[in-house]
């Protein structure tokens, strides 16, 4: 028997079923999907808050940390009740309030070396919220190993970057970053930045799993909130890359 929609689905996906070439078969798509957000904070709060008001059927959220006040100017989905609690607690809660007809696996879990295979099984695509190179690269490499598109986002004051890694398409992260990973530290940002930014991310991965639109793949997306500009940085692959390079596009 086909799969359909349910009546409540209709009903609360109507307005995005109405795009050109969307319909029922691209909502069953997202329905279908499965999405692993790595990092609850800036990038993922407001990411995943899309993703989940989209319909994507089952998100993975992969965090270690608690809230803590500091993260309140960005972090839209921790509020102060929620001090001292798992980032990945705090917003499996308000995203099961937000779409109960999904399902959310909330793992407080540090990506490394040794949990990141298992951390991202049985997933169709990564979206980046994480604030260090570092823990980024570990996720790009598993991506290029598994295949998996990975939506790239970063923020820095009021400053923000976003592009698609399409493994075998185009160039990964290490293509973009081929140099020594400076440790992670403190840095400055403005809550908006990061919502920006999340948002295009959200936008990219339902790109993706629907199949409608063009992905920012070999992109590099700049965005310049003290201007309100955005440019475009051309990327291409390194047939050098330690990552990727043995991949042909």
């Amino acid at each position: 028997m086909m799969e359909r929609l349910s009546q409540s689905e209709f009903a609360r996906y109507n307005r995005q079923m109405m795009i050109k070439g969307w319909g029922e078969a691209a909502q069953l798509r997202l329905k279908r999907s499965r999405v692993a957000v790595v990092g609850i904070g800036g990038l993922g709060s407001p990411a995943s808050l899309y993703l989940a008001a989209a319909g994507v059927g089952y998100l993975r959220l992969i965090d270690s940390d608690n809230v803590e006040l500091s993260n309140l100017n960005r972090q839209v989905l921790h509020w102060s009740t929620d001090l001292g609690r798992p980032k990945v607690e705090s917003a499996a809660m308000k995203l099961a309030q937000l779409n109960p007809e999904i399902s959310i696996d909330a793992r407080c879990e540090t990506i490394s070396k040794d949990t990141i295979s298992e951390l991202l099984s049985s997933i169709d695509l990564v979206v980046d919220g994480l604030d260090n190179l570092p823990t980024r690269m570990l996720v790009n490499s598993e991506c290029v190993r598994r295949g998996l598109p990975f939506v790239y986002g970063a923020v820095y004051g009021n400053e923000g970057y976003m592009t698609t890694i399409m493994p075998g398409v185009g160039p990964c992260l290490s293509c973009i970053y081929p140099s020594e990973m400076p440790a992670p530290k403190p840095f400055p940002v403005l809550g908006t930045a990061p919502g920006v930014i999340g948002n295009l991310e959200a936008t990219e991965a339902i790109k993706i799993i629907t199949g409608i639109g063009v992905p920012a793949v070999g992109r590099l997306l700049v965005y310049d909130g003290e201007r309100m500009a955005f440019e475009e940085v051309r990327i291409k692959k390194s047939s050098s890359c330690a990552v990727c390079g043995h991949i042909r596009a």
